[in-house]
């Protein structure tokens, strides 16, 4: 029996699985590692963590098995992320990622002294906080005696592939998350570059996903590892969300709702993503930066307990989930969260309907970006534990929802290296609730207005 490794590098842990040659998940395996908030708006990671937690990881999970079947290995992981290495790959400080909003200045450098129109035009896309670039100029601003010795910038999953390999390479769809890829010609900008003041020759090889850029022997494997994947698109990979028309929700630390297109598409509302998909193609996707981690923070920090408490009645009851500002469609790291409504008799209850609902309001501000009508969609990810959030979010989007298991980037990585897909292993299917059509319009259209009433006290 040959077997294949899919490696998922997330915010608080990675997850590796372990697949046949029929495709069929053998083992699971799970290892943490700490993330550090040094200061406000701050998030980052120690990459020599990751690869711990990766070698652990390999070793426990090919305990059971001749190490010689495995015959490939892919990694999905956490995209954005700033690695910063020396000549001899040795890492000069700690990762800067994703969910990291420092770097506000350097965000509205490049949207209004570059130009949204020039960045989309080289790029596919606008500035965020959370892209590569305003954290590569920021380091390059603030801690110059790091940027002097940079000899190498790459992307979190890229790393690990580089400590597996020792051959120094990116996937497609990671490095258009980067704003220094031209995501229509597939290649990094020279342009881009050239205005960055970054040399390429600091960057990695670009691969599609599905390419193999080396070989591991390293705890007595001998495969081969492909290029892997940016998580959303590994996830794709792992629901088969990979033809024109479908859409796959993703309710993790963050949200995204992610469709594939046939070619390349220029967003009108530069909010939306355009990026390369893992499967030679492309895709849209919107991205919210706190979605399942809402629901965590108000059982684990606010009520200090369990979840599945039940969601309260009908209410006029809102909540903002912008814990950690908000990407699309506001793209304002200043955003905040907020419940709005709260009278002597809101219950616990009622505010985990508010929860639920707010999530459930901004995947749709995301899905209402998108150039064709969703009629259907996978979702993936902690938040669909929950029966009652996934009914409301039917309810919101007044679209059918299949609830899968499969293990999103972890399963895409494997699959990736396998050169295989595979349908989603579908647990259940929610279908709109047409009583709650108008009630939900009413109300999301009430929440459409709480954002540009608190725009400016955010900011304050």
């Amino acid at each position: 029996m040959n077997y294949y490794i899919g490696i998922d590098l997330g915010t608080s842990a990675v997850k590796l699985i372990l697949v046949d040659e029929n495709s069929a998940i053998i083992k699971t395996v799970s290892k943490e590692y700490p993330l550090s908030f040094p200061k406000p708006n701050y998030s980052e990671q120690n990459p020599l963590d990751w690869w711990k937690a990766v070698r652990n990881g390999i070793e426990e999970i090919t305990l059971e098995i001749d190490k010689k079947s495995v015959k490939g290995i892919g990694v999905g992981g956490q995209m954005h992320g700033l690695v910063m290495l020396d000549e001899n790959n040795s890492v000069l400080r700690p990762s800067i990622l994703w969910s990291d909003t420092r770097t506000g200045k350097e965000t509205d450098y490049l949207n209004k002294a570059i130009g949204k129109d020039k960045l989309q035009k080289l790029t596919g896309n606008i500035a965020f906080a959370g892209f590569t670039v305003p954290k590569i100029l920021w380091v390059k601003e603030n801690e110059p005696e790091i940027f002097e010795k940079c000899k190498k910038i790459c992307l979190p999953k890229d790393y690990i592939n580089l400590m597996l390999t020792g051959n120094f390479a990116t996937d497609v769809s990671d490095a258009s998350g980067t704003l220094y890829f031209d995501v229509e010609n597939r290649e990094w900008s020279k342009e881009m570059l050239d205005i960055l003041g970054i040399d390429e020759s600091y960057l990695p090889e670009v691969y599609e996903s599905y390419d193999i850029i080396g070989k591991t022997k390293l705890f007595g494997l001998n495969c081969k590892v492909v290029a892997g994947a940016g998580d959303n698109a590994a996830a794709a990979i792992g629901t088969n969300t990979v033809n024109e028309g479908q859409c796959n929700i993703s309710l993790g630390t963050s949200g995204t709702v992610f469709i594939p297109t046939d070619k390349y598409v220029k967003t009108e509302n530069p909010a939306l993503h355009s990026f390369c998909h893992a499967n030679g193609k492309y895709h849209l996707m919107g991205c919210i930066l706190s979605a399942a981690s809402c629901n965590k923070w108000l059982n684990e920090t606010v009520f200090e307990s369990d979840y599945n408490v039940g969601v309260g009645d009908e209410n006029n009851l809102f909540f903002l989930p912008y814990l950690s500002g908000e990407r699309c469609p506001h793209n304002d790291d200043d955003a905040k969260g907020a419940f709005i409504g709260i009278t002597h008799s809101t219950t616990r209850q009622d505010m985990q309907r508010a929860v639920f609902e707010g999530v459930s309001f901004a995947i749709k501000d995301c899905i209402a970006l998108c150039p064709n009508e969703i009629k259907k969609a996978t979702v993936c990810g902690g938040g669909t534990k929950s029966r009652e959030w996934m009914q409301i979010l039917a309810d919101v989007l007044q679209i059918e929802l299949d609830i899968i298991e499969n293990e999103g980037p972890a399963l895409g990585g494997a699959l990736l290296a396998f050169g295989k897909t595979i349908s989603p292993i579908i647990k259940y299917t929610v279908k709109p609730n047409k009583d709650f059509a108008d009630i939900y319009d009413k109300k999301y259209k009430k929440y459409k207005k709480l954002y540009p009433a608190l725009k400016d006290l955010f900011k304050e």
